[in-house]
């Protein structure tokens, strides 16, 4: 085989058998970040967008399950309450609603911590192997010239550059969408803010209403 090129492929085809086990994995990994990346993405992106919406007063989205215990929330009455107590209530049931949301949206984030830390050490065995490899040769053939070693040393090199490719996107895609997480965490939180507040005062305004009515 030709061991010149650098492409991927080839730098998998000419590994052994255990660095074509390592590359592979690392591949599948570095494939699953970005499919972690990509729905993670997606989530926090609708996420923020319905809690702008949803201040301005528009649909809600997928922010429905928290708007929901809000009205459940709101809806229960309990005698000799005041309206700070209610909209306190209102506003601890959604957030506890929008914290069970926010983590499942978050699902993918400690996979992606996971692979940011787990890929260069996998890679670092393919690499071991494969300079041991090398030296496995040089023992068997009773020769040190670079053809001899050039094999194993370029398997060792490319089980170390797939565990980059792995373990890169991971490190800064976590980081980066664990922060973009966090600010769709503090529009949400702001939004049932403004939506307890909305809903206990127009309440009260009803009960004044229908009390002045009476």
């Amino acid at each position: 085989m030709d061991h010149t090129s650098l492409s991927p492929l080839a730098m998998f085809l000419n590994a052994g058998p255990v660095g074509k086990v390592v590359m592979a994995s690392l591949l599948l990994a570095s494939i699953w970040t970005w499919v972690l990346i990509i729905e993670a993405t997606v989530a926090v992106l609708r996420i923020g967008k319905a809690a702008r919406e949803a201040r301005a007063g528009r649909p809600i989205g997928v922010l429905e399950p928290v708007a929901e215990a809000g009205r459940e929330a709101f809806a229960l009455d309990i005698p000799d309450e005041t309206v700070g107590d209610k909209r306190e209530r209102v506003a601890e049931n959604m957030s506890r609603a929008a914290r069970e949301f926010l983590t499942k949206a978050e699902g993918g984030l400690p996979n992606l911590a996971v692979i940011s830390s787990v890929a260069p050490f996998v890679g670092l065995f393919g690499t071991v192997w494969g300079i041991m490899t090398s030296f496995a040769g040089i023992a068997q053939s009773q020769d040190t010239s670079l053809a001899v070693v050039a094999p194993g040393i370029a398997e060792a090199l490319a089980a170390t550059a797939y565990g980059l490719a792995a373990a890169i996107p991971a490190s800064v895609g976590y980081n980066r969408i664990g922060a973009a997480f966090a600010r769709a965490g503090q529009q949400v939180a702001h939004y049932i803010e403004d939506e307890a507040l909305r809903m206990t005062s127009a309440g009260a305004a009803r009960a004044r209403q229908q009390k002045e009515a009476a």
